[in-house]
């Protein structure tokens, strides 16, 4: 009884220290992992705020759809955009002329806004002007950015690692963070598919 109760005891200290986002980070299947060039970055995905939109994005990772795709658009004190499958893959076929105007061979997505707020280490989807036009390309906050809330699809949040996602590639900002010479993400994966 009394190992219940330590136990039972340890993971309310674990919720209380972490909040609320630490309990799906715990969730392997539900963990995705982007191994950048300067270290490990894992997101805590949000099925509970976008089914969908997480549903996809494992299965792309599953698909290593995402591995060697560019940052293609990194705007200093503001985001990091990648997951353009379809032009930005820096092995196969990044195309800088196309790069950032492609999804995957999978259909858009509905939206699915929530009240969460566009904040440090949140990962929302990207989308054209047509609010469901989300497919593949995500990008992660530099910094909080309030004019996004309940314009985008929040699908996660960087639980460890946000001083590799710091050190990424910036763009031009005359050319809207474009990257001449983009970073990568060298490798994605789930967490449960060790």
């Amino acid at each position: 009884m009394k190992l219940k109760g330590l136990a039972a005891s340890l993971v309310i200290l674990a919720a209380l220290a972490g909040g609320a986002t630490s309990a799906l980070a715990a969730d392997p299947e539900n963990t995705m992992v982007i191994t950048l060039k300067d270290g490990d970055v894992t997101v805590a995905l949000r099925p509970d705020l976008a089914p969908k939109h997480v549903a996809q994005i494992k299965k792309l990772v599953r698909e290593h759809a995402y591995d060697n795709v560019a940052f293609h658009r990194v705007i200093g004190g503001f985001m990091a955009q990648t997951g353009d499958v379809k032009f930005g893959n820096m092995k196969k076929g990044f195309d800088p002329n196309l790069v950032g105007t492609g999804g995957s061979e999978l259909p858009d997505l509905p939206a699915e806004f929530s009240s969460e707020h566009f904040v440090r280490g949140v990962v929302g989807m990207a989308r054209s002007q047509d609010p469901n036009s989300a497919n593949s390309q995500f990008f992660i906050m530099f910094a909080p950015a309030p004019p996004l809330d309940g314009q985008y699809t929040v699908v996660g949040d960087v639980e460890s690692g946000m001083e590799a996602v710091d050190k990424i590639r910036k763009g031009d900002d005359a050319q809207n963070g474009a990257v001449s010479q983009p970073d990568r993400m060298v490798k994605v994966r789930i967490a449960a598919d060790k």
